[in-house]
């Protein structure tokens, strides 16, 4: 397991866990970062990520991201 920050762009990966208190969990779920869930990088600008996740592109910070483990 490792977190999302490193994967590379282009690459697709599985969620593994999400991570953070409940409130940042849940706003993470919200976006479409389910465990179990594909999400791809697109890519990596200043440590923040653009992904798609659930067909829908959306922009995380390195902080969020970090929170991701794939």
């Amino acid at each position: 397991m490792m977190p999302l920050t490193m994967t590379a762009a282009g690459e697709t990966a599985t969620i593994k866990k999400v991570g953070g208190n409940e409130e940042v969990r849940r706003h993470l779920e919200n976006l479409g970062f389910v465990t179990g869930g594909k999400v791809m990088v697109v890519s990596v600008a200043a440590g923040n990520l653009i992904v798609n996740v659930k067909e829908s592109r959306v922009a995380i910070s390195k902080e969020m991201a970090n929170r991701i483990m794939v």
